[in-house]
């Protein structure tokens, strides 16, 4: 039970964390690494995809070291970082930015309202003044919005 709760305390910390994060790092002293995501380049890759080591290496960390001394508590968090980072992956990389063609066309009003919320952040092509940093939470009023441009289309 306390792992369950670990897992979902990580998972639920990591929206909050990736925020910070971005705001605070990603728009300040290591936008060096991560301007090329707000800038389309030439290649597959982004000097941007060095954060998803960034943040491997505390899931790394507590899985590698909960498992060591069998602490399970550890180690669930270890799983709900990496549990977020997949997520993170399919929503911004898969489905935001079509890095994969798996997952393109959506009828769900929340996911549009993130797409929506997102491309609003990359209007803002340096490094300052850009808005909406965090990724899987959107004001409910955004996702009522596209939930009646969804009923205007049918």
């Amino acid at each position: 039970m306390i792992a369950a709760g670990m897992f979902l305390l990580a998972y639920v910390l990591m929206e909050g964390a990736a925020w910070a994060a971005h705001r605070y790092l990603m728009h300040g002293p290591l936008w060096s690494l991560h301007a090329d995501h707000h800038s389309k380049e030439p290649g597959f890759f982004e000097k941007n995809d060095a954060f998803f080591l960034i943040f491997a290496i505390p899931s790394w960390l507590c899985i590698m070291l909960g498992m060591t001394h069998q602490a399970p508590a550890s180690t669930a968090f270890g799983f709900g970082i990496a549990a977020y980072g997949f997520t993170y992956f399919l929503v911004h990389e898969v489905f935001i930015h079509q890095r994969f063609r798996w997952w393109v066309h959506t009828d769900n009003a929340y996911f549009r309202a993130v797409r929506l919320k997102h491309k609003w952040h990359h209007k803002t092509l340096g490094k300052e003044n850009s808005q909406h940093f965090g990724l899987l939470w959107v004001p409910l009023s955004l996702v009522r919005e596209e939930a009646r441009k969804m009923k205007l289309e049918q």
